[in-house]
């Protein structure tokens, strides 16, 4: 695949003559101003060398989405809104709303640098990658100082969505086991290609489902290769959602693979719990979900208490205790403690062959104080700025 950076200037290495002896120096231009230097970084328009995308004009996406009209509108996040077209199944030319392929168009700020490498990180990324796993992406569009791209179109939009959104449809224990298990299955195979793919940015808003709760990761824009040469680690800026970053990387700046273990973990912990990872409506000490259930998930009796009750206790407990433990050893603070994701994806597979034994009918047990019952009210979710465009970077 062709570089997703722009070609280099050519230079051929003379500077200016030096100004006659005698002759005053001419002053030094002034500075560009932060907005010249983005907009001189940024160039206005480009081709990727891809045989696996296409290639959309401007023009097409815009007819695709009726001029990315604000009902068409799917979501927004850190890149830019993402947009809902349609285009020909065989040809991917534009087409009428409801005829041929529903399509997911990401439109980026236009005035981003930061937003042009993330569009290029994903189109290094998913251009390369095909799998069952991970979202698949159509084309591209680089016009005009625009930077587009068009995803397949998911029908059930992202796990956050079931499990924090009010009017969410509400998924059983083996769907969200489903949904865990495909997860990992792509995560797994980032880590086990060539080159090592470190994702970076592993949450419940980036797992997209199809029609059958297949899960896909999303959003490669903070992708990175993995460490080479022996070293364990690359050292990068801190980026990401806080709450889900591991804790060695929001310290040091040392992303690991298994960095993505820890939010893998994580996101484990929202699923059983329905709970996100920090609410600031919830408790002091269970606004981090992760520190405060924690001491729990080892625990079979106050384990029963931190599930979702949506559940309704229509789950396997072996079930249950073992995705708990499963959880535990994802969260570890030290990274070489933690699984390699293949091994999380062994264990999710053998968490999915438990089944639900028959229960003997009970009467109604009261259930203590928890966050799933905070008298502050309101949706599961809580604050959602935490998983917003305000926390995308450190």
């Amino acid at each position: 695949m062709g570089n997703c950076c722009p070609p280099p200037v050519a230079s051929n290495n003379t500077r200016p003559p030096s100004p006659a002896y005698g002759e005053p120096t001419p002053p030094p231009p002034p500075p560009p101003t932060a907005s010249e230097q983005a907009a001189a970084a940024i160039p206005p328009s480009g081709e990727i060398q891809t045989p696996n995308l296409k290639m959309f004009a401007f023009a097409e996406l815009r007819s695709a989405t009726r001029n990315f009209r604000p009902d068409t509108m799917l979501g927004e996040g850190g890149f830019g809104r993402v947009f809902k077209g349609y285009v020909d199944a065989e040809t991917l030319a534009p087409s009428r709303v409801g005829v041929g392929m529903p399509v997911a168009v990401k439109k980026s700020n236009p005035d981003s640098e930061q937003g042009l490498k993330e569009w290029q990180a994903e189109v290094k990324f998913l251009g390369k990658f095909s799998h069952p796993n991970l979202v698949k992406l159509l084309g591209y569009c680089w016009e005009e100082r625009q930077f587009l791209l068009v995803y397949e179109y998911m029908q059930r939009g992202s796990l956050e969505s079931h499990l924090f959104r009010k009017g969410g449809e509400q998924i059983p224990w083996d769907i969200r086991i489903k949904i865990a298990t495909g997860a990992a299955r792509g995560l797994a195979m980032l880590h086990t290609t060539e080159k090592t793919v470190i994702y970076r940015d592993f949450k419940a808003s980036n797992i997209l489902l199809d029609g059958e709760f297949n899960a896909k990761l999303s959003d490669f824009g903070l992708a990175k290769l993995g460490p080479v040469d022996g070293n364990s680690h690359v050292t990068t800026k801190v980026v990401g959602t806080y709450g889900y970053a591991a804790p060695e990387y929001i310290a040091t700046g040392h992303v690991y693979v298994k960095s993505d273990v820890y939010g893998f973990g994580v996101v484990l912990l929202e699923i059983i719990t329905g709970l996100r990872v920090l609410d600031l409506n919830r408790p002091t000490k269970q606004i981090n979900l992760v520190d405060w259930a924690r001491p729990s998930l080892s625990n079979k009796k106050k384990l029963s208490k931190l599930m979702d009750p949506r559940l309704e206790d229509e789950y396997p407990s072996k079930a249950a205790f073992a995705t708990a433990e499963l959880i535990v050893k994802c969260i570890e603070p030290d990274p070489k403690s933690r699984p390699d994701m293949e091994e999380v994806l062994r264990n999710l597979e053998e968490i999915s062959r438990v089944k639900m034994r028959p229960k003997k009918q009970k009467g109604h047990q009261h259930r203590m104080s928890s966050p799933h019952h905070h008298p502050s009210g309101g949706d599961r979710g809580g604050a959602t700025r935490h998983n917003g465009k305000a926390t995308r970077s450190y």
